[in-house]
Order: C-alpha cells, then sequence, then structure tokens
C-alpha cells in the first residue's frame, strides 16, 4: 500500500508585506497628488473687475453715441428721402436792396427790401423778422417784426422793412458823427421760419453800405444887380453863393425861395435851375427876380444911394445825391447886401466879374 505524503504547508508572515505596500501605494498617491501653490490673486482680481467695468461703461458710452449717431443719420435719410420725394426744402433769403424813401435834414425814411424763395409745396410761416442796424459796431436802431406774413407755396416774395433813422438820436448818442458826414452801415436781419421736416429755422442775412448824415447849404445874396430899373416896375439879378458844407456833391435841379429886402417882401419864385454845388465847396448862381421899388418907402433910397441893404430869404432847394433826393432848406436872415444898377440906369457896373 503505498503511503501518502502529505503535503508541507510553509506558514509566511505576509503582513509586513502588505503593509509596506500600502506605505509605497500612499507615497505614490502622494506623489501623483496635484501640487496646488497658493498665491495672492486678490488684488489682480480686483483690478480685472475694475478693467472690465471700465471696459463695459465705455463700450456702453459708445454704444449709445452709436446709437445716437445711427438714429440722427436715419432722421437724416428720411428727411432726404421726403424732401426728394414730396420736394420739401430750406428756404432762401437774400437783401435785395434798400430804398431812400425821404431824407432830409432831421432823419431817413428807407426800406430794406428782402426777396424769400420758399421752394416747399405748401406755404410756409415767416415767424419772426429781427433787424440791427449798425455803424462801426455801435447800434443805431434795432427792432422786432412779429407774425411777418406767410410765404406761397413754391414761390417768392419780397419782405419791405420800414425803418426811420432820426438824426438827432444819433448826433446825441455819437458826439463824433457830425452833420454833413457820411457814415458806414451794416445791417443784420434774422428771418425766422416754420418749415415742415425740418422746423423751425433761421435765415441770417447782411448787407453793408453808407449812410448820409445831411447838413443844409449856407446861402448869402452877395449883391443884387439891376437889368433894368424904374419905380414900378425893377428886373433884377441876385448873385447868390451857396456853400455846400457836405462831404457829397448836390446835384441841384431847382429851388423856391422868398426875399425881403429892407423888411419888405419883394416876391417869391420857384425856379427850375441846374448846377452842381460840390462837396465841401462854394457854388454862385444867378436868380432873376422883379419887384416895385416904390413899395419900399424910405428904405428906397437907402438903395438908390448904394448903402448896404439888409435882407432875409428863406426857402428850399431839391437836390439830387448819391443817396437819393433829398430836400434842403435854405435861410439867410439879417444879412446885408450891395445894390449895383447898369451904366443905362446910372450904375458903373464895375463889379461884372467880381465873384
Amino acid at each position: 500500500m503505498a503511503s501518502y505524503n502529505k503535503p508541507e504547508v510553509v506558514e509566511r508572515d505576509d503582513k509586513p508585506e502588505v503593509a509596506e505596500r500600502d506605505v509605497k501605494d500612499k507615497e505614490h498617491e502622494e506623489d501623483d497628488k496635484p501640487i496646488v501653490v497658493e498665491r495672492d490673486d486678490k488684488p489682480e482680481v480686483a483690478e480685472r473687475d475694475v478693467k472690465d467695468k471700465e471696459h463695459k461703461e465705455d463700450d456702453k458710452e459708445e454704444g449709445k453715441g452709436g446709437f445716437l449717431e445711427k438714429v440722427k443719420d436715419f432722421i437724416h435719410d428720411i428727411g432726404e428721402k421726403i424732401e426728394g420725394a414730396i420736394g420739401f426744402g430750406k428756404p432762401t433769403a437774400d437783401v435785395t436792396g434798400l430804398h431812400v424813401n425821404s431824407i432830409n435834414l432831421e432823419k431817413a425814411e428807407f426800406v430794406i427790401e428782402i426777396l424769400i424763395k420758399n421752394p416747399n409745396p405748401v406755404p410756409i410761416p415767416l415767424i419772426d423778422i429781427n433787424y440791427l442796424i449798425e455803424s462801426d459796431g455801435r447800434k443805431l436802431i434795432s427792432g422786432l417784426i412779429p407774425d411777418a406774413g406767410t410765404l406761397k407755396a413754391h414761390g417768392e416774395e419780397t419782405v419791405k422793412i420800414p425803418v426811420t433813422l432820426i438824426y438827432d438820436d444819433i448826433k446825441n448818442t455819437y458826439a463824433d458823427i457830425k452833420p454833413g458826414s457820411i457814415i458806414p452801415y451794416r445791417i443784420k436781419v434774422d428771418l425766422l421760419v416754420d418749415v415742415p421736416v425740418f422746423g423751425r429755422i433761421t435765415l441770417p442775412l447782411e448787407k453793408t453800405g453808407e449812410i448820409p448824415i445831411p447838413y443844409k447849404p449856407d446861402i448869402d445874396i452877395e449883391k443884387i444887380k439891376f437889368d433894368r430899373f424904374s419905380f414900378e416896375e425893377t428886373v433884377a439879378v441876385l448873385h447868390l453863393k451857396l456853400e455846400n458844407k457836405n462831404d457829397f456833391d448836390l446835384g441841384l435841379n431847382d429851388l423856391d425861395y422868398e426875399v425881403w429886402l429892407c423888411d419888405e417882401s419883394i416876391g417869391s419864385v420857384d425856379l427850375q435851375k441846374s448846377a452842381n454845388l460840390v462837396k465841401n465847396g462854394i457854388t454862385y448862381i444867378d436868380i432873376p427876380i422883379t419887384f416895385r421899388p416904390k413899395d419900399f418907402g424910405s428904405a428906397l433910397w437907402d438903395m438908390i444911394r448904394g448903402k448896404g441893404t439888409g435882407y432875409s430869404m428863406k426857402g428850399n432847394i431839391n437836390v439830387d445825391t448819391p443817396f437819393g433826393a433829398m430836400k434842403l432848406p435854405i435861410t439867410k436872415e439879417g444879412g446885408t447886401t450891395r445894390i449895383k444898377k447898369n451904366k443905362e440906369d446910372g450904375g458903373d457896373n464895375d463889379d461884372d466879374n467880381e465873384e
């Protein structure tokens, strides 16, 4: 009978090995763990937050500005399309002239004419007209014309602005402005109109030029020369001296006057007479007159003896100027003149060439 050999069991203490493996595995796990480095990132995060906020604000403003620009462009495009389709447009205006209605020693009355064109298919209201007249930057006069009317559709209209300059007001305000001088002026006009699509708009206008401050001429009767002398009727010539004290020429057209000798009127005359009264110069003209010496009483003998004879003269002269027609007064009181007769009437006629 065969014998059975019982296997030999060898016991081993594996625990230390297991423990050692566990330690090594743990070490490997520790080695495989990611390394975390702690940093104080709070300041950087805060700075990044501020920058991001600033960028957002900038983007917001940029977006806002861009939006407004887009709105403006859109409105402009719509306006252009409406203008092109319907025919709306801005009116135009121009100062076409300044016309003097009257000018004398006291005032100048003139009219500013403005041509306004309305290209729109509907009438538009002319809301206000503001005007200012100045000289060398100094205000002479200003005014406002409210509710100035309506401009007809697809038409043009001349708007007239009446203006009056009172010379005494100007001379009292600005002492350096002297009678007889010429001063520059600048007219500024603002037209306020209400146009569909565009709304209320202002049309500014300007015009420059010169305006005179007139001065009356001085007049003297230098002598009276008889053409025919008798007590019933005497025909004489008044030798007048006219001094133009203005800085511009006066073109004499006619004059009307009345003359007194020795406080007695010897008559009045309205005479057509042409002459050029040069600026700041003296001009002589002869004026015929007829009177009755016997009406003079005792003063007649002074006249016959050739003594100085007192006279007065009043009237007006109508003249042309570079600024328009003027009617200027001529006045002389308390003057003294000489009376000369022709040789056939007993005179020596020695002053024919006197000026």
